[in-house]
């Protein structure tokens, strides 16, 4: 007797897990259409403070490009650039943060952006962020061993040589071919466990796994839509880069408070959400008080 109600306490778990796991919509180009347009509206409401948030980016981007030319590693720029596709869903989660707040009625700031680290699965979304930072340093890795394949240790004279190897020989064609592929694969990847994961656990304060399994399955239950924005992301990304990287102080926060958006259309909402206790207040001290607000056990009638 205890056996059957072992088993049946069982299933009944069993039901309540499933009946709790995100229910997958499917979506269209419509959808896509749609959560890039109202990603673009967030972007317009708040643009001054998306920008300071991705900023970083094309400074970085600059940075890269010069420590590239100016030691010779020529051949790990493209690499390194793409691997903004990979690492990105991570570093937007102050915009999704922009974009719920919106949703919501509240104060969107880039510092109300900042709120998610607060958040109670901050934590896994820091676990899945070291994944995709490891996919990234792996595709880079890949990338250089492939160019060593086609054209040995040599490094290129300057850009116009490297230019040339790339598009007028039949190594720099196997390379193209080859690194497009791999990099393809790895991107592939990186949508599959983060399209939606990241919204998700800021949403629902999800763990890593469930995140990633409910990634997997959004893919799954729409793979040609998902194959659709993961061109969308790529297109936009090269086009950022083009201009010296300045572009991607636009597409990085336009994609940001788009995957949120594409979150909304491809997950339904909860029915029950359950309430978490309200955060704590935090005080927002002027600069005028530094350094003292540095200690806060500081009483403020002290002279």
């Amino acid at each position: 007797m205890a056996t059957l109600h072992g088993n049946v306490t069982s299933m009944a778990q069993g039901v309540t897990d499933n009946a709790a796991a995100p229910v997958i919509r499917t979506i269209g180009l419509s959808d896509l259409h749609r959560a890039l347009q109202r990603g673009w509206e967030d972007f317009k409401a708040v643009p001054t403070h998306a920008i300071i948030l991705c900023v970083i980016y094309p400074v970085l981007g600059l940075m890269l490009a010069r420590a590239v030319l100016g030691y010779s590693v020529l051949p790990l720029l493209f690499p390194l650039a793409a691997g903004f596709a990979l690492i990105g869903p991570f570093a937007a989660l102050g915009l999704y943060e922009m974009s719920r707040r919106r949703e919501h009625g509240e104060q969107a700031t880039a510092w109300d952006a900042l709120e998610v680290v607060r958040a109670p699965s901050f934590g896994a979304m820091l676990g899945l962020g070291v994944l995709l930072l490891a996919l990234f340093v792996t595709w880079v890795a890949t990338a250089q061993a492939i160019y060593i394949a086609a054209f040995g240790y040599a490094g290129a004279t300057g850009f116009s040589d490297f230019v040339t190897r790339v598009l007028s020989t039949s190594q720099g064609w196997w390379l193209i071919v080859v690194g497009c592929g791999v990099g393809f694969l790895f991107a592939l990847v990186a949508l599959c466990i983060s399209v939606v994961s990241f919204p998700l656990m800021l949403d629902r304060h999800a763990g890593a796994g469930d995140a990633m399994v409910t990634s997997l399955r959004a893919v799954a239950r729409n793979p040609a839509p998902m194959a659709a924005w993961g061109l969308i992301v790529a297109v936009l990304l090269v086009l950022g880069t083009l201009p010296f990287f300045l572009g991607l102080a636009v597409v990085i926060p336009l994609l940001g408070h788009a995957t949120w958006h594409l979150y909304r259309e491809t997950i339904e909402p909860e029915l029950n959400p359950q309430p978490l206790p309200p955060r704590a207040h935090r005080e927002r001290k002027p600069a005028a008080d530094f350094p003292a607000n540095l200690f806060p056990w500081r009483r403020k009638d002290d002279a």
